[in-house]
């Protein structure tokens, strides 16, 4: 039996592991079950005023977690040292030329140069999935408008090389991403970095950054797909998304790809009011909800893909286990085969355990 006890903020030492789901006083969970502690994470509990932590004693923490996980591997390797690096960089190119976009002092060579940067983040690796191994050891960067760009434009561009897609397609795919959200930079930061629940006020300013986007981009020399990506890219299929509520017929192939790399990285991204969702927590929202909402024409690639990235991942289920994803079940993909010690359990057939969170 693993023995857990309280510890207050001063107490607590990077290395720790966190033994129940910690909520803010809005009941919106913050930190995880399983994470291990950081100096990072110390200050944040400390921004929410969260006096005592319970965690698993440390003698227990290597029957807790495997001494090295596959997490843990990838984050100490050179090729995620140079990523990490170079993705920095290009996020600092993204501010400038996004900034100077909005300031419209923007030249077509500065969007050019961006796109360049981005594109030499895939450019030069083997495989697909390797960029999705990055990505997800890359969680605990600050997810302003800059990174979410960057990512979504990764992700699209990726799931456009799951699709076979013309190198002009995915250059128009990774353009839409680094500029689909641009229309959130001339929205007020105090409600884009709001803690807590926006104000339908609030909520009803946020959905206008769309229009925002599009109409700062149409001035610029740009490929009307790109165009119509930042305007459509919260529209959904059945009618429900905004600002013009469109419907499947009336959504463009590369709106409908950028929507669904946007939803999947904002959510398994860290919020200033949440923690990250666990990837295979929204796989399970896109298998339930999803169909309606996005195109099963590009939804399904992508989840069938996407899911592939968290084979040999160290993971925490919701009975208290640690395991490592071994095996995917292809009719449920939010459910694979996990292997504990020397036991495996099936989570398309044991209906009460799911994973609780990637570690």
């Amino acid at each position: 039996m693993k023995e857990k006890h309280y510890s207050k903020i001063k107490d607590l030492i990077p290395g720790m592991i966190v033994a129940d789901n910690i909520y803010d006083g809005n009941n919106h969970l913050i930190i995880p079950i399983g994470t291990k502690i950081t100096d990072k994470l110390i200050l944040r509990l400390g921004f929410y005023d969260i006096d005592n932590v319970l965690v698993w004693d440390k003698m227990e923490v290597s029957d807790i977690l495997p001494n090295t996980t596959y997490s843990e591997r990838i984050k100490k390797s050179e090729d995620f040292q140079k990523f990490r690096k170079e993705f920095l960089e290009t996020s600092e190119k993204c501010k400038e030329s996004l900034n100077k976009i909005v300031e419209r002092s923007a030249s077509k060579e500065t969007i050019d140069e961006i796109i360049a940067s981005t594109s030499n983040l895939l450019s030069s690796q083997n495989s697909n999935l390797y960029v999705f191994d990055m990505l997800h050891n890359m969680r605990e960067m600050d997810d302003s408008t800059y990174v979410h760009s960057i990512n979504v434009a990764l992700i699209a561009t990726v799931l456009g090389r799951w699709l076979h897609m013309s190198e002009e397609e995915l250059k128009i795919l990774t353009s839409s991403g680094l500029l689909h959200d641009i229309g959130k930079l001339l929205i007020p930061k105090e409600i884009l970095t709001k803690p807590k629940k926006l104000t339908e006020e609030e909520y009803t300013i946020i959905k206008t950054h769309p229009k925002k986007g599009f109409e700062l981009l149409k001035t610029l020399d740009l490929d009307e797909r790109i165009l119509f990506s930042t305007l459509a890219h919260h529209e959904r299929c059945d009618g429900s998304g905004y600002p013009l509520k469109l419907h499947n017929a009336q959504i463009n192939d590369f709106a409908k790809i950028i929507s669904i790399a946007d939803v999947y990285d904002a959510m398994t991204a860290a919020r200033v009011y949440r923690a990250p969702v666990c990837p295979f927590k929204v796989i399970s929202i896109f298998e339930t909800e999803g169909y309606s909402l996005y195109d099963p024409k590009y939804l399904l690639p992508f989840l069938s893909h996407v899911v592939d990235s968290y084979i040999h991942t160290s993971v925490l289920l919701s009975n208290g286990d640690i395991g490592e994803v071994i095996m995917i079940n292809q009719r449920y993909l939010s459910r694979p085969i996990v292997k504990c010690s020397n036991s495996y359990i099936d989570l398309s057939k044991e209906k009460k355990v799911h994973i609780e969170s990637i570690l």
